[in-house]
């Protein structure tokens, strides 16, 4: 116990330490202080420390910037579309914008060749009809069967003609929305006199390649019938044959006609903005939209039944309508002069739904169309990088730099830009060089 207790009194005592005194702060101190801003939606209110990462599968906020990082800037958009891969959504919902943008040249364009159509079809096989009927009433009893038969074959031949103009207007109206289309995202609009000129110049390949898609059609269907029909004249057991192979070839020929309209579908496109041929359009059409089967397939579809039914949900209940008013009207087909009531309230239900036919037929024209445009947009977007080409073209068109000529969708070849391959993205081969696909 003693020596603890010298051994305690041995150990010095422990001085407290004095702090150093902390200056007060001067006004000139805090004045030189910045203001501490708020961070803005999806940024980081403190900078992380040195050597932080996130944890894996961490994404930011859209709009946060983190250090050093420049803040997350919208796609440009100076027409119809944002240049960027664009969503299912905006596929749907952009060929609907085309009518609301310029709806004087797209559905006017549409109703003047719709209108048309109807009027030479009308003319020329009414007009053929009108004569052959009228020399099947006049035939002796020997002649009736001969004349009849030629009768048969004016009407039929007529049916050339305005088959022949629909041909021709329809390709020169594919044309004209294509063009549309592609300057409403480029943010230009185009007058109707403007519009059917640049059509004009690529009309006749594209009537080429309605005329091959008409031929294909006709010579497949001829093969297919020919063949059930030969197997029914032999009777039978031929017969149920021809019944199995008259089943299996429709469902056949639904399934190929699905499959190659979807993956020829962008060949006006390509006709038009890239001024190809028919051949090369093919070629083209075919490798864009691979690996993109399903979704042209369900975008173009979904379409076509969207702008279907709403036209039949206008004309069906009209037609109702004015066959209930038939009804009421004129219960015994005539009035009290004897003039048949039925036949005018039919004349005018049938004008009346001719004429609401024929204005959903001009939208849904236009708005098919322009499916088809902007999924070929999308496509080259994705596949080929279109939208940074699109952007600089629309930063050199606002700083005046472009020529009359200049046009972003043209795809360079090795035969017209040689020296510029590398420059315009493009292989030697004259093919337009692919980068990653975007999906």
């Amino acid at each position: 116990m003693t020596d603890n207790h010298e051994q305690q009194a041995a150990v010095p005592p422990v001085e407290p330490v004095q702090q150093a005194a902390v200056p007060p702060f001067e006004a000139a101190q805090v004045a030189a202080v910045p203001p501490v801003q708020a961070p803005r939606y999806g940024e980081y209110a403190y900078a992380p420390p040195p050597g932080y990462a996130p944890p894996p599968g961490y994404a930011p906020a859209p709009g946060a910037a983190g250090a050093g990082q420049a803040p997350w800037v919208p796609p440009i958009k100076p027409g119809l579309v944002p240049l960027r891969p664009l969503g299912f959504g905006t596929l749907l919902g952009a060929p609907f914008q085309v009518l609301r943008r310029n709806t004087g040249p797209t559905l006017g364009s549409a109703l003047i060749i719709q209108f048309a159509i109807g009027i030479v079809t009308a003319l020329v096989v009414g007009g053929a009809a009108l004569l052959a009927f009228s020399r099947v009433d006049s035939a002796s009893a020997e002649d009736y069967d001969a004349v009849s038969a030629g009768a048969t074959a004016i009407v039929l031949l007529s049916t050339l003609v305005p088959i022949a103009v629909a041909l021709v207007t329809g390709a020169l109206l594919q044309s004209i929305l294509v063009i549309e289309v592609s300057r409403e995202i480029l943010g230009e609009r185009r007058r109707m006199g403007e519009l059917w000129r640049a059509a004009g110049r690529r009309i006749w390949p594209l009537a080429l390649w309605t005329l091959l898609q008409a031929a294909v059609i006709v010579v497949v269907l001829a093969v297919v019938v020919g063949v059930i029909v030969l197997l029914a004249m032999l009777g039978g057991v031929a017969t149920v044959f021809a019944v199995i192979v008259g089943i299996v070839s429709f469902l056949g020929l639904a399934v190929l006609a699905a499959w190659l309209t979807t993956k020829l579908s962008l060949v006006p496109c390509v006709i038009v903005l890239e001024r190809a041929g028919v051949r090369q359009a093919i070629v083209r059409s075919w490798r864009l939209t691979d690996r993109s089967f399903w979704k042209t397939l369900g975008t173009e579809w979904l379409v076509s039944v969207i702008v279907y039914t709403a036209s039949q949900v206008v004309v069906q209940p009209i037609s109702l309508i004015f066959g209930l008013g038939v009804g009421v009207l004129a219960p015994n087909g005539t009035d009290s002069s004897g003039f048949s009531s039925e036949w005018v309230l039919i004349g005018g239900l049938y004008l009346l739904i001719g004429v609401i036919q024929l204005v959903f037929g001009a939208i849904s024209a236009v708005v098919q169309a322009a499916t088809v445009s902007v999924i070929y947009v999308d496509l080259r977007i994705r596949k080929e990088g279109l939208d940074l080409e699109l952007i600089r073209f629309v930063e050199a068109r606002e700083a005046g730099r472009t020529k009359p000529d200049d046009d972003p969708f043209r795809v360079a070849t090795a035969a017209g830009a040689a020296g510029a391959a590398g420059a315009a993205g493009t292989s030697q081969a004259g093919e337009p060089m692919q980068p990653e696909s975007r999906v």
